[in-house]
């Protein structure tokens, strides 16, 4: 057990500080190649779809003017400056007003949480979870319903009768619980601008205690089978459900981020599995769920962390559906996972696993989705690959098969890292949200950062060296790859790739940390996380980073969304965050004249203001004159 206080550490120092990373390798710390800012914008990091349609940066420059109007026609906004107040700022024009707060009643017998109390077990699966993130608006017969992801607790917040949130029952375990997950609600928009429908049919909680099934190769498997379930194929609860995606045919993806500080051991003598360390399972965890939940104590049950770690499709349309774990898309620290439908009607999904020197995949479908027809076996049945990118600009899709890894299905999908690794897929600057463009055969992926790149490895002990999309050593400010399927489809097993931008700071730094030559004073950042496009093709960037505004982060204030344009580049700062908020998770309304955003984990009293405690907040931001903004 450690002494240090974990109760406010991110969940990626909490992995660190559990899990070490090895000792430092034979690598260099400096970039092996030429990648002086001038130098590398030459090479891998082209500015937008038509500069790479066009060959040069040249003839993109060389725009006539009413091309130029069309371009910044694009952003129909004057971009904010950086902010390091205790509020949200959005451009003149736009206002903004609180959707949901965490402990917001879903029914009308739910008192409003008093923050300072905090939310009594009774309620705590009735109200508005804690920390949102991921989110996405479904048109279900003239009803407008939002599922929205619960990542983690604010334990000191949510338990304030306890000394720094530390559990001191099966009670306390359980309130943690409930906080977390999903909420699906329905919302409405009236004279008093957006609400939550209170006792709607669709108000539904999901958490740590929700019935769930397990499908696929996985399901079934002697990997997944404890003796609560000993066939391997229900199981309980979604854990740090992180980023999230739709389907073509109207469900819900909810992606299990780091499960792994759910679970620890109340033995000290037991030994923990191999496998564990690859996730970074250790014996002990965050929340003290061990203690009271025999569940999550891994001495007892060490199949039980294997049931966690995927992708959870949920019905949104129906409140007593059950939730279903699709084990084909692999179990790894999802991100979110982004579907889009291949020139033949097979099913993609791309999906990043959130950690230092992790891996991008795609998953393929083997059937064909038909508008109507059975869906069932789509995400069941089908192939997953993982990237590996060519410093030249080209990269391939690897399938995992157990012809390819020598490991058997269920191995596959339960021990997916493993399997990456064996197959030599590209360590990556911890991939998030991945984003695929609406009006292009593209698809974008943010990579937050990763300041041990070119020192140390992965938790498999693969190299993480300096190069392909991953250009500069110590990454403490991030960049976002973009690749081009071959044949214009998405289920190609080739592709071309650039660097849409890299983040940095111009004003610090006169190098490749400087950022890309899109990157400039007035629109810098770090750490790109949440990524979506609108209708339109514009694409919004979300940034969970350092807001010290200090040392390498000078003059980039709190955290913030951006709005980019494929075609050209141009990047521009739509939102500023409060003091200690990570923008996170974003939707439309379905006319497109609301942008639903996520304020997550603000340490400002926010959005109640001065002498309250902050919550957690998705906030709706609209035009002034009504006007579509997605």
């Amino acid at each position: 057990m450690t002494d240090v206080d974990t109760s406010k550490l991110s969940w990626d120092e909490w992995d660190e500080l559990q899990n070490p990373p090895p000792a430092e390798t034979d690598f260099d710390r400096v970039v092996e190649r030429a990648i002086s800012r001038r130098g590398f914008l030459g090479g891998v990091l082209v500015l937008g779809s038509a500069a790479a349609a066009m060959g040069t940066l040249g003839n993109l420059m060389s725009s006539t003017s009413a091309q130029a109007q069309e371009v910044a026609s694009r952003f129909q906004f004057k971009p904010v400056p950086i902010s390091t107040d205790n509020t949200v700022h959005v451009p003149e024009g736009y206002s903004w007003q609180p959707l949901a707060k965490w402990g917001q009643p879903l029914f009308s017998n739910v008192p409003d949480v008093d923050p300072a109390k905090g939310v009594n077990l009774e309620n705590s699966d009735k109200v508005f979870g804690e920390n949102t993130d991921g989110m996405e608006l479904f048109a279900i017969g003239g009803h407008q319903v939002i599922a929205i992801n619960h990542e983690y607790v604010n334990p000191e917040i949510n338990l304030p009768h306890t000394e720094k949130g530390v559990p001191q029952s099966a009670d306390d375990v359980k309130i943690l619980q409930n906080m977390q997950g999903v909420t699906v609600m329905e919302v409405t928009e009236g004279e008093n601008g957006w609400q939550i429908v209170l006792d709607s049919p669709f108000n539904r909680r999901i958490h740590h205690n929700t019935p769930m099934m397990l499908s696929g190769p996985a399901a079934g498997s002697d990997l997944v089978k404890t003796a609560a379930d000993p066939k391997g194929t229900d199981c309980l609860g979604t854990f740090n459900n992180c980023g999230a995606g739709r389907t073509p045919w109207g469900t819900y993806l909810t992606c299990e981020e780091n499960f792994n500080g759910y679970f620890g051991s109340t033995d000290a003598n037991f030994v923990l599995p191999e496998d564990y360390a690859r996730y970074g399972i250790t014996a002990e965890t965050r929340y003290a769920y061990e203690k009271f939940d025999a569940r999550f104590d891994v001495s007892k049950n060490p199949n039980e962390p294997r049931r966690a770690g995927y992708v959870v499709e949920i019905d949104p349309s129906s409140a007593t559906s059950t939730p279903v774990k699709r084990t084909a898309l692999g179990r790894i620290k999802h991100e979110n996972a982004a579907v889009v439908v291949a020139r033949d009607g097979r099913v993609v999904v791309y999906m990043g696993d959130d950690e230092r020197g992790e891996f991008l995949y795609k998953y393929v479908s083997n059937g064909i989705y038909v508008p109507g027809g059975d869906t069932s076996k789509l995400l069941d049945e089908g192939t997953l690959f993982v990237a590996k990118f060519a410093d030249d600009g080209t990269g391939e899709w690897l399938a995992l098969t157990p012809e390819t890894t020598g490991m058997k299905m269920d191995e596959i999908c339960v021990f997916t890292r493993q399997a990456a690794s064996k197959v030599g897929a590209t360590t990556m600057d911890r991939p998030e949200w991945v984003a695929i463009n609406p009006v292009a055969i593209e698809a974008y992926c943010a990579l937050t950062n990763n300041s041990k790149r070119g020192i140390k490895k992965n938790a498999g002990g693969d190299e993480m060296p300096v190069g392909g999309p991953n250009p500069r050593a110590e990454n403490e400010y991030g960049q976002i790859v973009r690749w081009y399927p071959e044949n214009e489809d998405h289920a190609d097993g080739k592709f071309k790739w650039d660097l849409f931008c890299m983040a940095g700071n111009p004003d610090v730094h006169k190098d490749a940390y400087a950022g890309s030559s899109n990157i400039n004073s007035g629109n810098m950042f770090n750490s790109p996380d949440g990524m979506m496009f609108d209708t339109t093709g514009l694409l919004w960037i979300q940034t969970d980073g350092e807001d010290s505004n200090e040392g390498d982060f000078a003059g980039q204030g709190n955290n913030q969304m951006l709005a980019g344009d494929p075609a050209t580049g141009r990047i521009e700062r739509f939102l500023t965050a409060p003091k200690g908020a990570e923008v996170t998770g974003q939707t439309w309304s379905a006319d497109k004249r609301t942008h639903f955003v996520g304020i997550q984990h603000p340490d400002a009293p926010f959005p109640d203001g001065e002498g309250k405690l902050p919550r957690s907040t998705v906030v709706a931001i609209k035009r002034d004159d009504n006007a579509m903004i997605g």
